[in-house]
């Protein structure tokens, strides 16, 4: 797949409905539109592989049980606590050889498995930490992907927000706090978490891909064509930055104050 080919699958992505977002496919376009002198063998072969293994496991264990046993114990994917800010745990190619990475990049692969295995399994975005919901005939439980799929309590749920500065009334409720999202929203996440960390170590370029993503992934908000042209501004590619900012416009006019404001700025230095 070449970044073009990942850009048209991207394109028509942002385009179907939620429940129709092809999620795993998509993630794989992410990488791609990355990074796309890769082998995606690899890759595919562990997302099989955790298929096999969880419908197996099924068979004798409990929904949540297995997929933790699949996915952290089988295929040994868990959370990388030594280096957590590399670019690679953002990227689900490099996690497949890595086997390490972020909570909604490792989430990726759980919710792929989970599904087509049957499992009624959803992303969380759960404040600073990315979980999953599994329905299970006990009712709910949330996962943290992050620590070998464990199965994280209320009370530490309730714990984990008050230290994200929610207040104690929202903390406590768990309906919010286990409230899922979208596919869409989970991919978008991920994207999100690769343009802030190329944003600060400075490297447009790649903040520029991720935002771009971004704006096909969810073709409707103006928000990612804000980023597309800071990062484009950021390697002095002004006319495309005046771009961005046009599309921003075009989508919402609540960004036009801040999308003028930027423009007139670059076109005071492109004179």
């Amino acid at each position: 797949m070449t970044r073009e080919e990942a850009e048209a699958l991207l394109t028509q992505a942002g385009e179907r409905s939620d429940k129709a977002f092809p999620l795993f496919e998509a993630a794989l376009a992410c990488a791609v539109h990355d990074d796309p002198d890769r082998d995606l063998a690899p890759v595919l072969d562990m997302a099989k592989a955790s298929i096999d293994r969880l419908t197996q496991r099924l068979k004798d264990e409990s929904p949540e049980e297995a997929l933790a046993e699949t996915m952290a114990g089988d295929l040994r994917l868990s959370g990388d606590l030594i280096t957590y800010d590399h670019p690679d745990n953002a990227d689900v190619v490099a996690v497949a050889e890595r086997r390490k990475g972020l909570p909604v990049t490792l989430g990726v692969f759980y919710l792929h498995a989970g599904r087509a295995c049957g499992l009624d399994l959803h992303g969380v975005d759960f404040p600073g930490h990315f979980l999953l919901r599994i329905e299970t005939e006990e009712g709910p439980l949330a996962l943290d992907p992050f620590s070998e799929g464990r199965v994280v309590l209320p009370s530490e749920l309730s714990r984990r927000a008050l230290r994200t500065g929610l207040m104690p009334d929202v903390a406590a409720k768990l309906d919010v706090l286990m409230s899922p999202i979208s596919d869409r929203a989970v991919l978008i996440r991920l994207q999100n978490n690769i343009f802030a960390r190329a944003q600060q170590a400075r490297d447009w370029a790649r903040a520029e891909r991720s935002a771009l993503r971004r704006a096909l992934l969810d073709p409707t908000d103006h928000h990612p064509w804000l980023d597309v042209a800071a990062a484009r501004e950021g390697q002095g590619a002004l006319a495309g930055a005046l771009q961005a900012l046009s599309r921003a416009q075009v989508l919402d006019g609540g960004a036009t104050i801040a999308a003028r404001a930027a423009r007139e700025r670059m076109r005071l230095r492109l004179n």
